[in-house]
């Protein structure tokens, strides 16, 4: 008892010493109290969702209209990618995506990011395959393109989808060797229907479909005649072949087998009619 006292008098008698030991504690504590915290806690990453397609074909307008909730901002072509938390709702009540991507919207909510990448030609490689290949949180590709122009740019557009598809496949195809990666849909989003010259989805599709199965043609004959060896064109080849191998023509439903499910869904971003692409995003989420 009589040491207990001592004690008590010393700590409450100031000094030198008691002020340093008592810095060091309201110093250090809280940090050591966040370190353990953060350690203990798994960090988890928000699910994403990839902007994806051509220049010109609405992906920076959808963005901006789906963050808004009213009207989709001008914009001018994205140089670097850019991003967005956005917040869906799984009430089924819900009758446009406006009402379910309220903050207040009944039902549980789940959040996540949608990614917008630049489209120009010279930028959207890079940041697609970067974007595909270290997100381990993405949930699905929305590839945006202009149904009104398509005449003019479906050689483009389909080399460019070409390149995201055979992206995705290989991802798929390296797992298999460990841990399988999860699955990533992709979503055509045939936009400006408002358009008197759109194209409509259907039609959109069997172009995709067919300008698909000539450049798979091409780049399979351009590897033949490249002089590569006899021994190395079968592995070379099929590495490069898009959906299932030796198949005579090529349809979405061939990528099923790399657990990549292509849906091809037509919309407006002027008109804000996007509630099917909204709730496609929303039941990947």
């Amino acid at each position: 008892m009589e040491g207990l006292k001592q004690f008590l008098e010393y700590i409450l008698t100031p000094s030198t010493e008691i002020f340093i030991v008592g810095a060091l504690i309201v110093l250090f504590l809280p940090v050591l109290v966040h370190l353990y915290i953060s350690r203990s806690t798994p960090y988890t990453s928000l699910p994403s969702i990839l902007l994806l397609g051509p220049a010109g074909g609405g992906k920076t307008s959808l963005l901006t209209l789906l963050e808004r909730g009213d009207h989709a901002a001008p914009t001018h072509t994205s140089q670097v990618p850019q991003s967005v938390e956005l917040t869906v709702s799984d009430h089924h009540g819900a009758s446009t995506f406006r009402e379910a991507a309220r903050g207040d919207a009944p039902g549980s909510h789940r959040k996540f990011l949608l990614v917008d990448t630049p489209g120009h030609g010279k930028l959207r490689s890079q940041h697609a395959t970067s974007q595909i290949a270290s997100g381990s949180a993405l949930r699905g590709v929305l590839y945006v393109l202009d149904a009104a122009a398509l005449d003019e740019s479906l050689a483009d557009a389909a080399a460019y989808l070409y390149d995201i598809l055979l992206t995705l496949q290989r991802r798929t195809g390296a797992g298999k060797t460990s841990k399988t990666p999860n699955p990533v849909a992709v979503l055509v989003a045939v936009n400006k229907l408002d358009l008197f010259t759109a194209q409509p989805a259907t039609l959109v599709r069997s172009n995709l479909e067919a300008e698909l199965g000539r450049i798979r043609r091409s780049r399979s004959k351009g590897l033949l005649d490249s002089g590569v060896g006899v021994d190395e064109i079968g592995s070379e080849e099929q590495d490069d072949w898009l959906g299932e191998y030796g198949s005579e023509k090529f349809s979405f439903q061939q990528m099923r087998e790399f657990d990549v499910e292509v849906d091809v869904v037509g919309g407006s971003v002027l008109e804000g009619n996007v509630d099917k692409w909204w709730d496609w995003i929303s039941d990947r989420i």
